[in-house]
């Protein structure tokens, strides 16, 4: 398949041109430069690459293109959680300025009878989480008939979250023929056995090792007990500057965390699942702005956050996989840049080493942590005892 190097010389509406120079697309990722051709021919995809390369240009840009050719067919855009689905409705509104083409945004924790009516209006394209489409689906107020043109965004991370029966009942609900573009960070047997099956002989658009963390981020392993992890994490925020990603186990560590950060004077905001939709909107603007230099997270933000220019991941606790963790260090370093992801291990957390090298993890540690799959190669870079 025919690759590009400038976005000048594909053959876009005009509209979209302007609205990528403005956005300053000018040169394709490297996924962007693999998927978007075959999908500009109508192909199904099949895309994998790390977190931060581009990939919500991969199909935005062939989808709007499509709708802008023909106007009878519908998009559908399903992803994990509300806030990935929020930025790409905001991508897609700044792309398709000037095409006459309208979207609406479906989730849970906002006016299910705003979106019901603006399905009713029928969009152009629908950006959804499965969650609250089912809703809809449920009552009667979508219909997804219309629909030639899916996307199946961050799949392995709906899968880890139990949307497999929702997808299977959404895309009962979809036309069979139409065209789609699946993409996922990783591809374990059951995202391929999905992929068969909801795809037809798609493009295989691959870049880079899913299974490795990213070259520009520095990683650093501190060697802490419990008692020393809240004077370390403090320690932290005294002498790193710019924007920094704390990740917490859980809900409950994360506020306990985020009230002692506040308490030294250091501005942080909090975001996890147990958060109303306006205080996670309300703490990812901060912390976009500046105003919060400091986010405490769940896995929530581990994925779907788009926040530029974050300088440093520091994991409080360590996530429960490989997958999690290249995920979650994948928030820095983005497009190229450089940053740093630090790693607090607890003496005797042999899981964690493992899973800090790249090793499958057999699920102990008092049940935190659970299988990433087959070993996999690499090291954790630099490991000091925090002193």
């Amino acid at each position: 398949m025919k690759t590009f190097e400038n976005y000048s010389e594909l053959s876009l509406p005009e509209p979209l041109s302007r609205a990528l120079l403005a956005m300053k697309f000018t040169q394709p990722t490297p996924i962007q430069a693999l998927a978007i051709p075959a999908a500009l021919e109508g192909q199904d995809i099949l895309g994998t690459a790390q977190t931060g390369t581009g990939k919500t240009g991969a199909f935005a840009i062939p989808l709007l293109c499509q709708l802008s050719l023909d106007s009878s067919k519908q998009a559908l855009i399903l992803v994990p959680t509300r806030e990935l689905a929020a930025q790409i409705h905001q991508v897609m509104r700044t792309m398709s300025r000037g095409l006459g083409i309208h979207g609406t945004i479906v989730v849970g924790g906002e006016s299910f009878n705003r979106q019901a009516d603006e399905l009713y209006s029928s969009a152009d394209y629908i950006v959804a989480t499965p969650g609250r489409l089912m809703d809809h689906l449920m009552e009667g107020t979508a219909n997804l008939s219309q629909v030639g043109y899916l996307v199946l965004d961050e799949v392995d991370r709906m899968l880890d979250m139990g949307f497999a029966p929702q997808l299977k009942r959404i895309m009962d609900e979809v036309p069979k023929k139409r065209q789609t573009l699946l993409f996922s960070a990783t591809l374990p047997p059951e995202i391929q056995s999905l992929a068969a099956g909801y795809l037809n002989r798609p493009f295989r658009a691959a870049v880079g090792s899913v299974e490795q963390t990213a070259p520009e981020v520095t990683e650093t392993t501190l060697r802490v007990s419990g008692d020393n992890k809240n004077v370390q994490i403090l320690k932290e925020m005294e002498e790193r500057e710019g924007r920094i990603l704390v990740f917490a186990r859980t809900q409950h560590r994360t506020d306990r965390l985020a009230r002692l950060i506040l308490s030294k004077g250091h501005p942080a905001v909090v975001l996890h699942g147990g958060r109303t939709q306006g205080q996670r909107k309300q703490a990812l603007e901060r912390f976009r702005s500046g105003a919060s230099r400091i986010m405490v997270a769940t896995d929530l933000a581990g994925r779907g956050i788009d926040v530029n220019d974050i300088e440093h991941v520091i994991n409080y606790d360590l996530p429960g996989s490989r997958e999690d963790y290249i995920h979650r260090i994948g928030r820095t370093a983005r497009f190229g840049k450089k940053g740093n992801a630090v790693n607090f291990l607890e003496p005797g957390d042999r899981d964690g080493e493992r899973m800090l090298a790249g090793e499958r993890v057999s699920g102990g540690g008092g049940g935190q942590r659970r299988s990433s799959g087959p070993r996999r190669g690499g090291s954790y870079g630099r490991t000091r005892r925090a002193r």
